[in-house]
């Protein structure tokens, strides 16, 4: 399983370096197909992700291409909504649950998509 873990993260932290947080896509279904509870899942991928978008977040400033004062601006917001949604994690079926992501996934894909 080792390597299994090392071939997850390397894909979440590429697909994270592309596309922002985009590496929790990938990192909730595959830690599924472990056996974990839906709900553990994402809380898991919540923390695999937010070292991977600090490491990232660095390279882009590194390289010039972050706007801070725009980031500012998008995280009273940002961290409400984190907040909130980790309080619904705690109450909303893993039913529903599986369906708001797989909506997620398929809005995402749409969006790459269409122009």
């Amino acid at each position: 399983m080792t390597v299994y873990y090392c071939l997850l993260g390397l894909t979440a932290g590429i697909l994270n370096g592309f596309f922002g947080a985009g590496g929790g896509l990938i990192t909730v279904p595959l830690l599924r197909r472990t056996g974990l509870e839906a709900k553990k899942c994402h809380a898991t991928s919540i923390a695999v992700i937010l070292s991977l978008c600090v490491l990232s977040g660095l390279a882009y400033f590194k390289a010039g291409n972050l706007d801070l004062l725009s980031a500012v601006s998008y995280l009273p917001g940002g961290m409400a909504g984190a907040v909130l949604g980790a309080v619904l994690l705690k109450k909303i079926d893993n039913s529903i649950l599986r369906r708001i992501f797989g909506l997620v996934l398929v809005f995402s894909a749409v969006r790459i998509f269409l122009p």
